[in-house]
């Protein structure tokens, strides 16, 4: 039909230029129009093989290559099975599942379960973003979605496997709420086309399709692509425990020379909230360090910088006078003394050296992972986080603008305070608590610990001026020597 049509148009513009007719007008026209329909189709066809991480032709990523997630890879694995034992699933009349939905944190490793779970079920593996199906074109991100499930059918038939695993990564910019978007009508029609590609997959279609998204932001899917039927299951894919992050860290640590792997240990305990991203690139950076000293193995210490580099970046060029530098080390010593009163062993490392946006920092460490506290557990972090302040009024008789992230940590915990019905007004909703009422309860709680604080200090001067004096000589100190002075 096409070599019909592109005949007829020849003949017709030989016929009008016979008669006498100008067809240069119309011909730019159609040229014009030609050029503009060819560009709005391209822009629907998109190469999803090209953002794709394959796993047989690239690195094969198994289960046993994700450390820290034992509960989400024993839920996924249970939803693959109607991949890898169709027979049975259908004899127990058990309905296939469409979607799984991986939900947590950046950073996690969701990535990597989708890719393990093509591995594991020997599937094709076709992924992508949600940004890439949203353009300002009508229609193109509603083809898009057709052509993923289709070339996922293609290429499953062209490698000869009987399943494909297509993943979705920031799945919430694909399928937030309908609606949300009054302006732009192009996010609701991609939306509805990927639940129409859902609705079309069947049990006994060759090859077997199943879903795979990504978010950190759950609440803002839209309702339709939650209910049974789409995305069937939800797996929490959580922050690592600490044997998680020894897990993580010895998988990351395998090509590299430690010198004593007992140190993977420390240091899963001194990183409580980190992900497995975060755990890779501190793997990295202390082999850096390492590099950089010539040191033929990776030591405890490059792991311990490292754990400050991934938390607030290199050391800092600038160089604060000696006034300020002797503030800052009192600003740090009232931190660390406080903490050890109210927490024995809490002090892992204290430097005045500057770092990132900070000039210094004291890093607790945490022997177990801790997920609930109390009233009295978070008084005592508003303490810690007031002493730097108060240790600075009573030396100089004065504050500084260094507190400043102290004073909204601090203020932040008092709020959590009020907010889980630890405080006075008891149980409350926080969003009808009026703003003077919370403002009070917060003030009250956190003047209460200034209090207390201060009064803590004042009874340790000698033990805050000796740390002070001992952090501006040797700039940082290490956990054992801040023992070592307090003895």
């Amino acid at each position: 039909m096409k070599e019909i049509y592109i005949g007829a148009g020849v003949g017709v513009f030989i016929f009008l230029a016979a008669v006498g007719f100008n067809v240069v007008p119309l011909a730019l026209f159609i040229l014009v129009m030609g050029g503009f329909i060819y560009f709005i189709q391209t822009q629907g066809q998109i190469k999803f093989n090209d953002v794709s991480r394959g796993v047989k032709s690239g690195q094969i990523i198994s289960f046993d290559d994700i450390g820290g997630q034992d509960s989400a890879i024993n839920e996924l694995k249970e939803a693959l099975e109607f991949l890898v034992k169709p027979d049975v699933i259908q004899r127990m009349g058990i309905r296939p599942l469409k979607g799984i939905l991986l939900v947590g944190p950046p950073g996690t490793g969701k990535t990597l379960l989708a890719r393990a779970a093509a591995a594991y079920t020997s599937s094709v593996f076709i992924a992508t973003s949600g940004s890439e199906f949203i353009e300002m074109y009508a229609g193109v991100g509603a083809k898009r979605v057709r052509q993923l499930f289709l070339d996922a059918r293609k290429k499953a038939a062209r490698e000869n496997s009987r399943s494909a695993i297509i993943f979705i990564d920031e799945l919430d910019v694909l399928g937030a709420k309908r609606g949300k978007h009054s302006g732009h009508m192009e996010y609701d029609q991609t939306l509805n086309q990927l639940l129409v590609e859902m609705d079309g997959i069947t049990p006994d279609e060759d090859p077997r399709i199943l879903l795979v998204g990504a978010t950190n932001r759950v609440d803002l899917l839209d309702p339709a692509l939650l209910r049974p039927g789409r995305f069937d299951r939800q797996v929490q894919v959580g922050l690592p425990d600490k044997e998680g992050r020894r897990r993580i860290l010895s998988i990351h640590t395998r090509n590299k020379p430690l010198r004593s792997p007992e140190v993977l240990d420390e240091i899963a305990a001194a990183t409580f909230g980190f992900s497995g991203a975060h755990l890779e690139s501190l793997a990295n950076e202390a082999a850096i360090l390492a590099m950089r000293e010539n040191s033929p193995t990776v030591e405890s210490v490059h792991f311990t910088e490292a754990i400050d580099k991934v938390l607030l970046g290199e050391k800092d060029s600038r160089k604060p006078n000696r006034q300020e530098i002797e503030r800052v080390s009192y600003h740090e010593a009232g931190h660390a003394l406080v903490s050890e009163m109210v927490s024995p062993g809490s002090v892992a490392y204290l430097t005045i050296i500057p770092r990132g946006g900070a000039l210094g920092f004291m890093r607790k460490s945490s022997h177990d992972d801790q997920y609930l506290y109390t009233r009295m557990e978070l008084e005592k972090q508003i303490m810690v986080t007031l002493a730097g302040a108060v240790s600075e009024e009573l030396i100089y008789g004065d504050r500084s603008t260094g507190a400043r992230n102290d004073f909204s940590q601090a203020w932040q915990t008092a709020r959590e305070i009020v907010q889980s019905g630890l405080s006075s007004l008891g149980v409350v909703s926080i969003d009808d608590l009026p703003d003077h009422m919370l403002y009070e309860e917060c003030w009250k709680v956190i003047n209460e610990m200034e209090c207390k604080t201060r009064q803590l200090l004042s009874e340790r001067l000698p033990q805050l001026r000796k740390i002070a004096v001992v952090l501006l000589d040797e700039e940082s100190m290490d956990q054992t020597r801040f023992q070592a002075l307090l003895n």
